[in-house]
């Protein structure tokens, strides 16, 4: 039997997975590690904390559990222990929203026992006559994160770079492919498997299933994420777009996530040619979001 090294796992030529190194330090001992970091350190003002991209709010825990080394268990037992020995900083609604999630992710386990297609097919079956837009161009935007819209962008390079993606980002970017630009759910769960550590069979389907509306508990049709609105709410200064789009990274607060309407003034001051050095918007936010609801609209009965 070989091991581990002799199996030459990690890319060599090219070596594309430098992103990823920095990122992450796979094995057990990452994870308790990081367990033990997030409960003493990370679990204060988790509760609020979590929905900002800006900040190192989350556990970081989602990619050990993927590859088994750590178990829902361990955690659940592991934050209970610390709570009641003083060692967990966070209060009774941080701890209570964290272990909210981790059943959230079991739940997907248990949808995808009963429903074994739940990357491939639609659990709502009205979804099934939905008119998806199939726009290679458009599709291929998203992945690079050249949409102009940049929290999406941001999001998107942050998971071709680090093999992650911050969850509230997640929602938005997801919500934006499927429901601005129509591009059909298995196509985004599909980028997201093939790129996030963290991808697994249960969590990836059944949330790109809630985004679309077609899952369990979906999110109700109408709810489109605005990027412009998320972005300023969830990364109020800016910081999370100028980390993961440098190019923007002059610009002022108050233009950051809407750089296309930025004064010609401050576009020059920051060395920025909308349609040059970063893209104009792919589409009209207002006009995508009544494009979608038109088109949920024709599923409802």
């Amino acid at each position: 039997m070989r091991s581990l090294p002799e199996l030459a796992l990690r890319p060599t030529r090219p070596d594309w997975a430098g992103g990823l190194r920095e990122a992450w330090t796979p094995g057990e001992d990452g994870a308790a590690q990081n367990l033990v970091d997030f409960i003493e350190d990370g679990l204060g003002g988790y509760a609020d904390g979590r929905d900002r991209p800006d900040r190192d709010s989350t556990s970081r825990l989602s990619p050990h559990l993927r590859f088994g080394e750590i178990s829902p268990r361990q955690i659940w037992h592991a934050l209970g222990t610390a709570r009641k020995s003083g060692e967990a900083r966070g209060s009774a609604a941080d701890a209570e929203k964290f272990l909210s999630e981790l059943g959230w992710r079991e739940f997907s386990y248990h949808l995808l026992f009963h429903n074994p297609d739940l990357a491939t097919r639609n659990y709502d079956r009205r979804f099934d006559d939905f008119p998806w837009k199939h726009d290679g161009e458009a599709l291929r935007r998203w992945q690079r994160g050249l949409t102009g819209f940049p929290l999406v962008d941001a999001g998107m390079r942050q998971l071709w770079t680090t093999g992650w993606m911050h969850n509230r980002v997640r929602m938005v970017a997801a919500s934006f492919l499927i429901k601005h630009l129509l591009q059909d759910w298995r196509t985004g769960e599909a980028w997201f498997w093939d790129t996030l550590v963290d991808a697994d069979p249960a969590n990836n389907a059944a949330s790109w299933q809630w985004v679309a509306g077609s899952g369990a508990d979906a999110a109700p049709y109408f709810r489109i994420f605005n990027p412009v609105t998320q972005g300023e709410t969830h990364d109020p200064g800016g910081a999370y777009v100028r980390r993961w789009i440098p190019e923007l990274a002059g610009l002022p607060d108050k233009n950051i996530h809407t750089p296309w309407k930025a004064p010609d003034d401050a576009l020059k001051a920051a060395g920025i040619r909308i349609g040059e050095t970063y893209p104009a918007p792919l589409l009209d936010i207002g006009f995508g979001r009544q494009r979608a609801l038109d088109a949920f609209a024709m599923i409802r009965g």
